[in-house]
């Protein structure tokens, strides 16, 4: 051997140095050739080398959701498509009168700013911080299951070469799922046409924005004159940034329920450890299908379930309304129930980012009961007029609830009760609550016993060992 030849020692050395982070910038791919040259078995070629090192380099290169951001900016402005004047100024006129037609249609008063034209490019930028908190759960998930299994995979000899190589394993799963959600949230600005358009508050609360690139796309093969299509987008997106502005408590009790689904986010690890054990640095494809396919998330857990239908429920209460408001705001629009149901449609199927998104976070929102919410809110509007309506979103304990989706009968008369000056019937818990505030006491009272019950111990024996256990 030479002393230019490779030794072991110096391929530890490239390992230690490159999982733990040292230097990984430093290495170039001749370095990199040299320390596996001693390895038997193993050749690379050049190509090889800057493959790997530009995948571990990327692993290393910063913020992964910086990253994201570019990829996605990246995929936003590839057609260099900007918003014109004409489009600008259309817009701006469509905003004026939406604005004065929801005067007549919601008590809840406009937005304290301009509503705004956005590109494809500055709404990713604007929703960004929300998408974080949303996939930021299943990006730690993604990295901590693959540094698990590859400590699983890795020989007991070995370990002590390669116990940086967590730090090295957890930067490719993050940079990896963070680039697959940067390529998803790119594609899927050049699909959305408002803030309100996903079905959650992406934008902050009381911004209003609708992006001009899309509104053609919306049209296709609806014959219906554009210009129409922008004022009813425009009036819908209005109403949907209002009801965030009223009811400040309404953005983070939505978010709430998506924390609640996203708490219990786990990865399939045995899906995991199958991709890790085949797991090319140089070609991560694999890996990079499975998580925009969605194998590595489980089945959805019972709680799961319980917060996803908790979320469809808010979010078809919330679109019913911003429903039942457009339409009324824009009756005097000739194609107005046309452009409502080709957009409830469209909420209805979602497009291909939309689904893309959902296998990447396992959040398939689809207001499922959309139709009935909007049901629920006409038939309040008719019973108590547009006042008595829009002052259910005054505090979140007077929201309609699913039961009320499903009959709103119930919650009618307790509104027209109200409106006659009339106290509630108050049911068992109001009653003690108020005894309770009264300062009564309770302790002296023993729960009712039915002579049935007496009956059955005393034929029992009592508690003997030959009487029936409760279960």
């Amino acid at each position: 051997m030479s002393d230019n030849d490779p030794t072991p020692e110096d391929f530890q050395e490239f390992l230690r140095r490159m999982m733990s982070g040292q230097g990984a910038g430093d290495i170039d791919p001749e370095a990199l050739q040299n320390a596996f040259a001693g390895m038997d078995g193993i050749q690379f070629d050049p190509a090889m080398m800057q493959t790997i090192m530009s995948q571990l380099q990327g692993a290393f290169g910063g913020d992964a959701w910086e990253n994201a951001l570019r990829q996605a900016l990246h995929i936003a402005n590839r057609d260099g498509l900007g918003i014109t004047d004409g489009s600008r100024s259309s817009l701006v006129d469509s905003f004026a009168l939406a604005d004065l037609w929801l005067g007549e249609a919601t008590t809840i008063s406009e937005l304290g700013e301009s509503p705004k034209a956005m590109t494809r490019g500055e709404w990713v930028e604007a929703t960004l911080p929300v998408w974080k908190e949303i996939a930021g759960p299943v990006s730690t998930s993604i990295a901590d299951a693959l540094t698990s299994a590859l400590d699983t995979q890795v020989p007991e000899e070995m370990r002590d070469v390669v116990q940086g190589a967590g730090k090295l394993m957890r930067g490719l799963g993050g940079s990896v799922f963070a680039a697959q959600f940067g390529q998803v949230l790119g594609n899927l600005a050049l699909e959305v046409v408002s803030g309100g358009d996903v079905g959650i508050p992406v934008l902050p609360a009381g911004t209003a924005a609708v992006i001009p690139q899309n509104l053609t796309a919306f049209g296709d093969g609806l014959e219906i004159p554009e210009d129409q299509i922008t004022l009813y987008l425009a009036t819908r997106e209005l109403a949907y940034a209002r009801l965030y502005r009223h009811s400040k408590w309404l953005h983070l009790h939505v978010m709430a329920q998506i924390t609640d689904f996203a708490r219990g986010v786990t990865v399939d690890v045995d899906a995991l450890e199958d991709v890790a054990s085949r797991l090319d640095p140089s070609n991560p494809e694999e890996l990079r299908a499975a998580i925009e396919g969605g194998a590595l998330l489980p089945t959805q857990t019972e709680a799961q379930r319980e917060a996803l239908a908790r979320l469809e429920n808010l979010v078809a209460t919330i679109d019913g309304w911003v429903d039942v408001v457009t339409a009324q705001a824009t009756s005097r629009l000739p194609d107005g129930a046309r452009i409502a149901e080709a957009a409830r449609r469209r909420r209805a199927v979602g497009g291909p980012a939309e689904d893309a998104l959902g296998a990447l976070v396992g959040l398939k929102l689809r207001p499922r009961r959309l139709r009935e919410a909007s049901a629920m809110w006409q038939a309040v509007t008719d019973a108590v007029g547009i006042a008595g309506r829009d002052a259910l979103w005054d505090y979140p304990d007077l929201m309609p609830t699913s039961e009320d989706i499903d009959d709103p009968s119930a919650l009618i008369a307790r509104l027209q009760a109200s409106a006659r000056g009339e106290q509630p019937v108050a049911d068992e818990f109001d009653e003690a609550l108020a005894r309770l505030l009264d300062g009564d006491d309770f302790s002296s009272e023993q729960p009712e016993r039915s002579d049935a019950s007496e009956d059955e111990q005393d034929s029992d024996g009592g508690d003997g060992p030959g009487g029936d256990r409760p279960v």
